[in-house]
C-alpha cells in the first residue's frame, strides 16, 4: 500500500550543518494569526562560556540561510565566511555565535514551504503574514532554549539590521549591544516600491498559481526577475561604471536581448537566487515584512519606538546605497542618542552600495571587531 505521505511535496533543505529548534507551542502573530508550533535552522560557532554571557546572535537577510560560516558538519563557504571564526571580528576564540534562519523563510525554517499540520500540504499562502517583530520573538524562544538569557550582542546587516533593531526594542533587557549594517528603523517609500515591483514579478508568473505550486517546481522565471530588479537596488552605478562600463557580450546587436555586460551580471543574479532553492513564497512573506517594518509601530511616535532600545548601539549607513540611503541610518543614530542612548554611526565611503556588507568585507570588519572588544554595558 502507497504512503500518501510519499508524494507530499518536501520545502527546501536546511544546510547540511543546520540544527532545528521546534517549538510545539502556539505562536501568535502580530496580526492576529497563530501558527502551531515553529521551527528555526540555526547554525553555531565557537562556544558558550560557562556563563552564558558571549553569545552574538547574527540575523539573517532575505534569501540567506543560517549557513553564515563554513564547519565541519559543512565545510562549504558561509555567505560571511570572513567575518566568522578565530580571530576574525566575530572571534569564535571569545564568542559563541548563532545564526538562525528566519520564521517565513524556508532552508529548514517554518514558512510557506513547510507542511500545515491540518493536510500536509505546504502552507502556501495560507501562511500567515508575519512581521520582522514576529522574527524576533521566534529567535527569542531559540535563545531560551540555548540557555541564553542576555546576548553579549546581536548583529545583522539590511533585513537582519531590521531583526537587530526589532530584538533591541522588544527584548531591551537581553541585549547589550546592536549592531545595525545597511538598516533602517522603518522603511521608506522608495523601498517599498521597490520591493513591490519584485513581488509583482513573481506573482505575474503563470506558473505561481496563486501560491499553489510544488516546493523546488515553483514560479522561476518570476524570481529570477524579481532578484534582477532587487540587484539594481544592491549595488551602485559608480561600481558598475568601475566594473563593467559599457563593455559588449557582442560586436554588433543582432536582437532586442542582452547586449552589455552589466545585463549578463544581472541575468547571473536572477539565475543564482532560482537556483539556489529559495522558495518563490518566502521572498513574498519576508519582502512584505520589510515593507511592514517601523519601530514606531505601536508606540507613540517613531522616536518612541526607537528609544525602547537601550543598547549600546552601532549603526553603520553606506553612502551609495540605493535601497536604504546613508540619511535613513544617520537618522536612527541621532533619534537614539537624543533618546540618551549611547550610540554610534559609521558613515562607510564605498562604491559597493548596500550590498557592500558582503564585499568589502575587510572594512566592515575593522569597524565591528573595536565594537566589541570595547569595555562597556556587560551582559
Amino acid at each position: 500500500m502507497n504512503d500518501p505521505a510519499a508524494d507530499r511535496p518536501a520545502p527546501p533543505p536546511a544546510p547540511p550543518g543546520a540544527r532545528l529548534f521546534t517549538d510545539p507551542e502556539p505562536f501568535r502573530t502580530e496580526y492576529g494569526a497563530e501558527l502551531p508550533g515553529y521551527g528555526l535552522a540555526y547554525e553555531t560557532w565557537g562556544r558558550l562560556s560557562p556563563g552564558r554571557d558571549n553569545a552574538i546572535l547574527l540575523c539573517t537577510g532575505l534569501s540567506a540561510s543560517s549557513h553564515a560560516r563554513s564547519s565541519e558538519a559543512d565545510p562549504s563557504p558561509g555567505w560571511w565566511e570572513r567575518m566568522i571564526g578565530d580571530g576574525a571580528a566575530l572571534d569564535t576564540r571569545r564568542f559563541f555565535v548563532v545564526c538562525s534562519n528566519v520564521l517565513g523563510g524556508c532552508f529548514g525554517s517554518t514558512g510557506p514551504a513547510s507542511p500545515c499540520r491540518a493536510d500536509g500540504e505546504p502552507w502556501g499562502l495560507r501562511f500567515p503574514l508575519v512581521t520582522i517583530q514576529d522574527m524576533a520573538r521566534a529567535q527569542a524562544r531559540l535563545l531560551d532554549h540555548l540557555g541564553i538569557e542576555k546576548l553579549y550582542a546581536v548583529v545583522g546587516s539590511s533585513m537582519g539590521g531590521m531583526q537587530a533593531l526589532a530584538l533591541g526594542a522588544l527584548f531591551p533587557a537581553r541585549t547589550a549591544r546592536v549592531v545595525a549594517i545597511s538598516a533602517p528603523g522603518r522603511s521608506y517609500p522608495l523601498s517599498i516600491a521597490l520591493r513591490f515591483v519584485q513581488r509583482q514579478a513573481v506573482m505575474r508568473d503563470p506558473v505561481w498559481n496563486g501560491g499553489r505550486y510544488r516546493p523546488g517546481e515553483g514560479p522561476l522565471e518570476g524570481l529570477r526577475l524579481a532578484r534582477e530588479i532587487g540587484t539594481i537596488s544592491y549595488r551602485s552605478g559608480p561600481e558598475w561604471d568601475q566594473r563593467f562600463g559599457r563593455e559588449r557580450l557582442r560586436p554588433r546587436p543582432a536582437d532586442v536581448g542582452p547586449d552589455f555586460q552589466v545585463e549578463a551580471y544581472l541575468v547571473r543574479q536572477g539565475e543564482r537566487l532560482a537556483g539556489s532553492g529559495f522558495d518563490a513564497n518566502s521572498f513574498l512573506y519576508l519582502s512584505k515584512a520589510m515593507d511592514l517594518f517601523d519601530l514606531g509601530e505601536g508606540a507613540p511616535s517613531y522616536e518612541d519606538g526607537i528609544a525602547r532600545i537601550h543598547a549600546r548601539t552601532l549603526v553603520v549607513g553606506v553612502t551609495t546605497d540605493l535601497l536604504f540611503p546613508v540619511q535613513q541610518q544617520e537618522e536612527l543614530a541621532r533619534i537614539l542618542r537624543e533618546a540618551g542612548r549611547e550610540a554610534r554611526f559609521v558613515r562607510l565611503d564605498t562604491v559597493y552600495g548596500h550590498d557592500a556588507f558582503l564585499i568589502d568585507v575587510d572594512r566592515f570588519a575593522a569597524i565591528l571587531r573595536p565594537f566589541l572588544d570595547e569595555r562597556g554595558p556587560q551582559p
